[in-house]
């Protein structure tokens, strides 16, 4: 029988905000200035870059995570990655736990905003979504923005053969807190600017960001239109991201390339064993939304919901949306992951009185509630995250942080104004 959970608010620390929009508007605050966020504002051409750039059909990682393994000896719950030795020209992922390259594993990874609301679509009447390269990143992380909508940062460690990445969208300030948990250089294309300009033009965040109002040092040669879309898609979801011209963009900005000291950890990830937690209750069909209408974020279209559904073949929790499989058009892949995680966390309209606007905040420090979704199993708990660079922790109820199985993870920001929608059977 499904189980439908009520989760209460915790108070949190520090409040971020923002979101994302699908209507022109004047911004209420800056005076003169529109909120850089909106459709056809954030589809400024950028010069000498409207080339459409084929990227490579698949990466050494191109199948899903967990596909092709020998299956593990049991046990990784209570034996998680401790230190990190290179053996033979490889490491342990700090983003899967997996045995990679050792230049790919200690290289600073990139984290892309990415359209995931059905006018991403090639056309009205489709909504399949044209989002290129996301089933080769190493974390998606979903948050509620404005329209109640969900938008994506994908966490991506081995790009090198992409090619390109896309569509690249508008930034948000709690997406950038959240990317600097990871230690990210963040890659946007927009933003909304009364909550963002500030944040993302200092020095708290490296960022490739393409050049448009608000955004003081763009690199716009990392950027390019895939012009194929056209006329079919509206323009704000034409824009893409050259991983090659991305890598010039750092060495360009003189970024660190390599995780700095600041960083601590993304997950903690079982030591080349299956993570099995025999006790906990079984969890195979994942609704963060829910399956009847709501406006958290992930309720917006009732039975087709998006969800999880549990392969106990290979371990894997395949992503659907919109009524259909999510897929990627760079390899036709649904997308699947090994991991599920739900960070509860209080939210709030920023602009509650004006109903022409739907702009969101989301404390992301402090702590709440959680729930660990793995092996066809689910672990109750709650998150702690401390300062603007500290990592995300998970713990049981009994206060032992989470240990992960190795391979992608989806994490789902959840408003815990409509917590008591998640349900899981």
């Amino acid at each position: 029988m499904k189980r439908r959970i009520a989760m209460m608010a915790l108070a949190i620390t520090l409040v971020l905000s923002g979101c994302n929009a699908n209507q022109p508007v004047d911004s209420p605050i800056l005076e003169g200035e529109s909120i850089q966020d909106m459709d056809d504002q954030e589809s400024e051409d950028l010069t000498d870059n409207s080339q459409n750039i084929s990227g490579q059909e698949s990466t050494e990682d191109s199948q899903p995570a967990g596909s092709d393994k020998v299956e593990l000896p049991s046990g990784g719950e209570d034996n998680p990655i401790t230190e990190r030795e290179v053996k033979d020209g490889k490491m342990q992922s700090y983003l899967t736990g997996e045995w990679k390259d050792e230049d790919v594993v200690k290289r600073r990874n990139m984290a892309v905003m990415i359209p995931n609301n059905e006018r991403a679509g090639y056309s009205s009447s489709s909504p399949k979504l044209h989002q290129y390269g996301i089933s080769q990143a190493s974390i998606i992380y979903e948050a509620p923005v404005e329209g109640r909508i969900t938008r994506l940062m994908c966490i991506f460690e081995d790009y090198d053969d992409l090619g390109k990445i896309g569509p690249i969208r508008s930034s948000r300030d709690y997406y950038i807190y959240e990317a600097m948990s990871f230690d990210s250089i963040y890659v946007n294309w927009g933003l909304a600017r009364p909550w963002v300009e500030e944040l993302i033009n200092s020095d708290r965040i490296d960022n490739i960001s393409a050049a448009v109002a608000g955004i003081y040092n763009g690199y716009d040669a990392a950027f390019f239109r895939d012009t194929s879309l056209l006329p079919g898609c509206a323009s704000e979801f034409t824009g893409y991201l050259n991983t090659d011209k991305y890598t010039a963009g750092v060495e360009a900005r003189g970024y660190e390339k390599e995780y700095r000291s600041t960083f601590e950890q993304a997950f903690s990830f079982a030591n080349d064993r299956l993570a099995t937690y025999d006790d906990y209750p079984d969890a195979v069909m994942i609704w963060p939304g829910g399956t009847g209408k709501n406006s958290g974020g992930y309720g917006n279209y009732g039975e087709d919901n998006p969800h999880f559904e549990y392969h106990s073949d290979d371990h894997l929790y395949y992503r659907y949306q919109y009524g259909d499989p999510m897929i990627d058009n760079m390899n036709e892949e649904q997308i699947a992951v090994t991991n599920v995680v739900f960070k509860v966390c209080h939210g709030e309209e920023r602009l509650p009185d004006d109903p022409n606007y739907d702009y969101l905040a989301f404390r992301i420090h402090g702590s709440g509630d959680c729930y660990i979704f793995t092996n066809g199993k689910v672990i109750e708990g709650t998150w702690e995250r401390d300062g603007d660079n500290g990592a995300n922790y998970y713990y049981d109820k009994d206060g032992k942080e989470i240990v992960l199985n190795q391979g992608k993870t989806w994490m789902c920001c959840i408003w815990d104004n409509y917590s008591q929608y998640i349900s899981y059977e």
